[in-house]
């Protein structure tokens, strides 16, 4: 039987996550073969994943990075089933290692595919549920691209958020982060009209004819007085058009323009837990 030493398990360990106890098991079973340690932890983990696989898994932690010129951002969820999971910081910061492996690829098949210290990112999700022993799972993955791109994380890795600008000039990244703060806070379903998909837009203006009537107005008067509340939906509800949270005088395009008269934001993503 091969000798297991306490740097033989501390360092299956630091490779793995896995639990100390879990780790000396390992080795014992694969007669010190670290190779065949780490496959059997899979193991484990596949196992697990698999009986987990109904699961809720509604915790975790959203983040958002950019890189380092501020062109590019990505956004993801790492979802496990219980707070205290998301909360833990070694999770935290695996979740934050796997958003910046995200920046260099433009789908989640490709992102999962990818290499992360040795194994697959869809293999470590496996890996991991059979270490922590809740669901994993990579929920979220949008990537946003921008003259600059600034982001935002809500206290708590529960709300994460991206805004592109059209331009990059001073001062651009305290707007960005502002405006992705914006966006974190009142959750728009839109940058502006444009983006607003046209069965929203009419089960509005159905909603507003309905109160309408209900209030005893004239058919014949509907369609404006619907348009003038299709119009509040559009400024409540979409990123540009909304009250800036800092300063309700503003909207957010005009606070955005209050940096440069040219300046527009040409874009957001927005990933919550739940």
């Amino acid at each position: 039987m091969a000798t297991i030493t306490a740097a033989d398990v501390n360092k299956l360990r630091t490779a793995t996550g896995a639990g100390m106890m879990d780790c000396k098991k390992a080795l014992v079973e694969a007669e010190g073969d670290f190779e065949l340690a780490i496959e059997n932890l899979r193991k484990k983990g596949q196992k697990v994943a698999a009986n987990r696989s109904d699961r809720e898994s509604t915790e975790g932690a959203a983040i958002a990075v950019v890189n380092a010129d501020k062109t590019a951002g990505v956004v993801i969820t790492l979802n496990c089933e219980t707070d205290f999971v998301g909360m833990n910081e070694s999770f935290v910061k695996m979740a934050t290692e796997m958003a910046n492996q995200a920046l260099n690829y433009d789908s989640l098949e490709a992102f999962l595919a990818s290499d992360f210290n040795g194994i697959t990112i869809a293999d470590k999700l496996i890996e991991q549920t059979g270490v922590i022993g809740e669901k994993l799972e990579i929920r979220t993955f949008e990537k946003l691209e921008g003259a600059f791109v600034g982001s935002y994380i809500h206290s708590g890795n529960k709300i994460a958020t991206l805004v592109a600008l059209s331009a990059a000039p001073a001062g651009a990244d305290e707007v960005s982060r502002n405006v992705a703060m914006q966006a974190a806070a009142m959750s728009p379903i839109a940058l502006n009209e444009e983006g607003v998909d046209a069965a929203t837009i009419e089960k509005e203006i159905e909603i507003a004819k309905d109160l309408l009537r209900q209030e005893g107005k004239p058919e014949a008067m509907l369609d404006n007085i619907a348009k003038g509340k299709l119009a509040r939906f559009f400024k409540d509800n979409t990123l540009v058009n909304q009250d800036y949270i800092k300063d309700n005088k503003l909207s957010v395009a005009n606070y955005v323009k209050s940096l440069d008269k040219d300046l527009i934001v040409t874009g957001f993503k927005r990933a919550a837990l739940g």
